[in-house]
Formats: C-alpha cells, structure tokens, sequence
C-alpha cells in the first residue's frame, strides 16, 4: 500500500483524465502557478525516489504510509550519498537495513518493516575536498514514512517510561508518535485522572513528533500517557514523567569546597567541584592540581543526581571528588576545578596549605 496522495487509490473524478492531455496546449494561469509552486517545493526531494515493483520509481512526497511488513527500497541520486533515518536501526545494527553506494547512485533497502521502523528517511550528496566533505543544500531529499499496524498505534519504544524536561525557553515534546497518521490521539494525566485540552496554540499534537508544549510551565509538571484511536480499541502509550527544569542555560554554574584549607601530613583531603545545572545537560570535569606535573596519585570520582527545590522545580546536581589520601608537602597549593558544557566552561579554585 503507497500511502501517497496516490492517484491510483482513490476513484478519479469525471472528467479527471482530461487533464493530462491537455497539458501541452491549455495552461491557465492559476494552475501554471501551482504546477511551479508545487515544483519548487519539491525541488530539495528531487534525489529521493522509492523503487516499485517492475523497476518503476516513484519521487517522494513529504510522507508516506506501507504497511508494516513490506520491503522498503529508496534511491538517491549521486556518487557520494548520506542517508539519515531513525537512529534506532543503528542502535541495535539492525540487520533487516542495507545500504550500498553505487556509481550512480545509493540503495537503502530496509526488509520486513515494522511499526518501530516509522520515521524520516532523507538522503543528501556530500561535496569534499580532501578530508574536508559539507552537504550539498541543493541535492538533498526528505520523506517520514509510517509503517502502519493496527496492533501498534503508537511507535514502539525501547523503554516503557521516559522522563521529559520541560524548560521554559523552549518547547517541550512529548514523543508519542503514531503509525497511522489518521489515528486521533489525546493527551491524558494520570493524578489527577483528567484529559489534557489541546487549544491548537499553547499544546499542539504532531503525528511525527508527538504533543508539543509551546510554553513549558510549572503547572504542566506530572505523570502523563497518550491514548489513541483508530477503528478499533484504543490504546495506550507509556508514560510519560513531566520534569519542570529551574535552572536556565548558559555555562556551567560552578563551586568550589575542601573541608579544611589547612591539611597536615598524612592527612585525607577531599576537593569537591559541584555544579548546579539543566537536567538534560552533561558536565564534563578536569582538575589542576600540585603534583600532577610529577605524577602524584590521586583519586577522582564524577557523579551526578536530580533534585526537586520545589514548586516543581528540578535541576540536576553534578559532583567531582578529587581526594589525595596521604597528604605531602608537594600536594600544599592551588586545586583548579575546569567544568564544561555546550555553552561554555567554568574554572574555580581553592588553596589547601601545609599545617
């Protein structure tokens, strides 16, 4: 099944053939502007095509519905071609996927699809010289392809619980993507039991992506599951953990602490590098120390947690221990904490001195 506006699956209307032949001779003003509109919207897909039974190919839409089950075969156009598609088949190296690179052209076949396997399928050519290689903005191509099962309205997932962080800078997604994009999907919190309006603006639903909240706040903190329909029973997503994230971004919010400033020989000191910051947000750790130059040992453990401060607040709590356990007189000096995320570093430091 081509889930296409596909002109052999619907009944034509009357008349509805006589468009085609008069193509060359009759082109009135109005559709001559559609017909290049539609062209130009196309024009970035212009790689991409499907291959259909007896050779046939097929250029893409912006989507497209199989059935879970089939076969799927996609070309792209071009000796050097990147494919994307969803990152699970990597994850699990999927055997059922194939590419191969031709002279002409690149094949991805993907054997005995499943409703996990819907997602957006894209291929582009890579321009290199050298080492040096950039996509090629204008031969590219893109398509989200359902793979519809009745047995599985929403796209399996690989845990049955996920948690969602909702900042209020951005939109917030919750990723209960459907397989048959005519499904009707609510939105449904679990304490108290109550559906979620959608008013079309604040909370939107996308079929490939999910619920979107525009404008994360506090109020929408909580434990939620989607809940779809489509001629039969409904059924049910995971669930969904609802996290309200306190801390905004920007580099890493960084101190620095020792129990004493002051150790003697022999003594165990700790140096602890704390940051406080976004959930979702990794923090990388290196330390300066006063004997790393010479080798002195010593022990360093990175840690991290999610705590609540309240009115639904989380922020996530990043700790790195650097412990000397048999203090010397080269380990007296300058501890030097660098923390690092996506939007900058932070260096702090603190002196421990020889009793």
């Amino acid at each position: 099944v081509i889930g296409q506006p596909a002109k052999s699956k619907r009944p034509k209307e009357p008349g509805e053939n006589k468009i085609k032949p008069v193509n060359k001779k009759v082109k009135p003003k109005t559709p001559k502007t559609k017909e290049r509109e539609s062209a130009d919207s196309l024009k970035s897909q212009s790689i991409l095509t499907q291959v259909m039974d007896k050779g046939h190919f097929q250029k893409l839409a912006a989507t497209l519905s199989l059935t879970a089950g089939q076969n799927l075969e996609l070309r792209c156009k071009g000796s050097n071609v990147t494919w994307n598609y969803p990152s699970y088949l990597d994850t699990f190296k999927d055997s059922r996927l194939s590419i191969k690179q031709l002279d002409r052209y690149s094949e991805l076949i993907l054997a005995n699809s499943t409703a996990a396997d819907t997602g957006e399928y894209s291929c582009w050519l890579q321009l290199c010289n050298g080492n040096k290689c950039r996509k090629d903005e204008t031969k590219t191509g893109s398509t989200y392809i359902f793979f519809t099962d009745k047995e599985e309205l929403f796209v399996p997932t690989p845990s049955y619980f996920e948690i969602v962080y909702m900042n209020p800078d951005k939109p917030a997604v919750i990723p209960c993507r459907v397989t048959t994009p005519s499904a009707k999907v609510t939105l449904h919190r679990e304490f108290p039991a109550e559906e979620i309006e959608m008013d079309g603006n604040d909370i939107i639903y996308d079929a490939k992506k999910g619920f979107v909240f525009q404008h994360p706040t506090s109020d929408h903190k909580g434990i939620v599951y989607c809940k779809a329909e489509s001629q039969g029973a409904p059924q049910i997503s995971i669930k969904y953990h609802l996290l309200y994230v306190e801390v905004p971004k920007g580099p890493p919010s960084t101190t620095i602490a020792v129990l004493s400033s002051r150790a003697g020989l022999g003594d165990r000191v700790h140096v602890v590098c704390t940051v406080l910051g976004e959930p979702d947000v990794d923090v990388n750790f290196r330390w300066q120390y006063p004997g790393q130059e010479s080798g002195r040992p010593v022990i360093i453990q990175n840690f991290w947690r999610l705590i609540n401060r309240g009115i639904g607040h989380t922020t996530r709590i990043s700790k790195s221990v650097l412990l000397v356990e048999d203090f010397e007189d080269i380990d007296a000096g300058n501890y030097v904490c660098l923390a690092q995320n996506l939007q900058g570093k932070t260096t702090v430091a603190t002196k421990v001195e020889l009793k």
